[in-house]
């Protein structure tokens, strides 16, 4: 006789020797307990703006490259999905649409100011760094800036953590390889990097974004300079120029632990240069020709993809040295800068070859700050 399971509660033990034959197509949405979300399958890769009802954990399956990805960051619009699959790409944001940050000053400051993007505004305190210091480097994460290094004496090999979400002091979360000051700074996903600088002035330091750590070697650039520039695509850092004043456009990858190569030239040898970041390309403002002292207004841009020399993309209000590159997903905003030293936030745009202008001002005159995004 075969007996039927109807929409009855059943309890107790069924034996597998029991279920025979096949079973049909079954919607099994209503389903509760299996654990996980399991893997969304699509023929395109997430975008920062996958916003995953699963949240952190969610993992996403690209069926045309294969890549499989995973959520590590659940933020609307700011998601960062992380590439656990064979490549590299990981998507995330180095750009910011909310603010730029400020912190520290010449001669040794420990304020961390911020200034919105977009419209004409002024700089407000956000809060102060464990150590008053200039000359070091500016890392982003998702949630948190980061600031490295700085003079001897006032915390030259300090990781200072601050959050990009709500205002207060940074934190020590760890220590560079070892100190040093005019470095620059790279960031990943998942990893921040510290490039350059003096005395060690060749060596690339990297520390991670995921837990509180200090600094591993994992590199050198192809020649030691200091006050050269940072940028950040999503697969590689970038250091432009320095001092003694070069031109040289340095490239290292982010995948994989290594040396710098040479990608290209800018327009001319200098230091003292800040740097911003498109989607596709990076920028160096300003600085200085420390070899026959003068100062420069230009910005130069040059490409992520391949290798080149830059080209003359516009224009600072002002020719100045020691300014600070911050970058939102549209413009760059180049901060303070010296000889002699000044307050004003100026704005270019990434889309067209243009000049900045003058957008607002910091709480004071800066120089030799360092510069992140939200």
């Amino acid at each position: 006789m075969t007996q039927k399971l109807t929409n009855t509660m059943f309890t107790g033990t069924l034996a597998t020797s029991k279920l025979t034959g096949a079973m049909g197509s079954n919607d099994g949405s209503a389903l509760t307990g299996l654990g996980g979300s399991g893997a969304t399958i699509s023929a395109s890769s997430p975008t920062i703006s996958t916003n995953p009802a699963g949240g952190v954990g969610t993992l996403w399956s690209n069926s045309t490259s294969g890549e499989l990805y995973c959520c590590i960051v659940a933020t609307a619009g700011q998601n960062v999905w992380i590439n656990i699959g064979h490549g590299i790409d990981d998507v995330y944001k180095f750009q910011g649409t909310v603010a730029g940050y400020t912190s520290g000053n010449s001669p040794n400051s420990n304020v961390i100011s911020r200034f919105t993007f977009g419209s004409a505004n002024n700089a407000t305190d956000w809060g102060d760094l464990t150590v008053a210091r200039f000359s070091r480097a500016g890392q982003v994460s998702s949630t948190h800036g980061y600031t490295t290094g700085g003079p001897a004496g006032a915390g030259p090999d300090v990781i200072d953590k601050f959050s990009f979400t709500s205002s207060g002091d940074a934190t020590d979360v760890g220590n560079l390889t070892a100190g040093r000051f005019y470095a620059c700074g790279q960031s990943s996903a998942r990893h921040g990097y510290t490039s350059g600088g003096t005395p060690n002035g060749n060596v690339i330091d990297k520390f991670t974004f995921v837990s509180d750590a200090n600094a591993t070697d994992v590199g050198d650039l192809i020649i030691s300079r200091r006050s050269s520039a940072g940028h950040s695509s999503t697969t590689t850092g970038f250091v432009t120029t320095g001092f003694p004043d070069v031109n040289i456009i340095q490239s290292f990858s982010f995948a994989s632990d290594g040396n710098a190569t040479d990608l290209g030239d800018l327009s001319r040898d200098k230091s003292d240069v800040s740097g911003c970041s498109s989607s596709t390309d990076g920028y160096a403002c300003g600085g200085g020709g420390q070899n026959a002292p003068i100062l420069i207004n230009s910005i130069d841009k040059f490409s992520f993809v391949g290798s080149g020399n830059s080209t003359d993309h516009g224009d600072l209000v002002n020719s100045l040295a020691g300014t600070t590159g911050t970058s939102s997903t549209t413009d760059g905003y180049v901060v303070g800068g010296g000889a002699p030293m000044v307050d004003v936030i100026q704005k270019f745009a990434f889309g067209s070859s243009n000049n900045a202008t003058d957008l607002g001002n910091l709480l004071g005159v800066t120089q030799d700050a360092s510069g992140t995004q939200y």
